[in-house]
């Protein structure tokens, strides 16, 4: 007589408890999220970008330390170059974006 009434027991907690388990499960999976890409252009901007340009800096007082001060100008003047094409890419971006809101609403 103990041993059913403590069966029917264990069986009922069991229950309760799968049945609370399985309610915590989700049936149907997420739907999946795309990249974060202002998160990834952040991150760059933020921590890759001055890690870059110091590795740069270091090169160019090595060599202009070596005398090679014609080589360093022509470095840096490529690199200013480079970043004001970046800038100008950014810029026309944005640009690009107001015209297609101005236009479109």
């Amino acid at each position: 007589m103990i041993a059913i009434e403590l069966m029917e027991t264990a069986s009922t907690n069991a229950l309760h408890l799968l049945s609370s388990v399985a309610s915590s499960i989700p049936l149907a999976a997420e739907e999946p999220k795309g990249i974060n890409t202002e998160g990834v252009v952040t991150f760059f901007a933020s921590k890759i970008a001055p890690i870059l340009l110091a590795v740069l800096g270091v090169i160019f007082i090595g060599r202009a330390s070596r005398g090679e001060i014609s080589k360093v100008l022509t470095s840096s003047a490529i690199a200013i170059v480079g970043l004001a094409f970046i800038a100008g890419a950014a810029t026309l971006f944005f640009i690009g974006d107001f015209l297609i809101n101005l236009i479109f609403q």
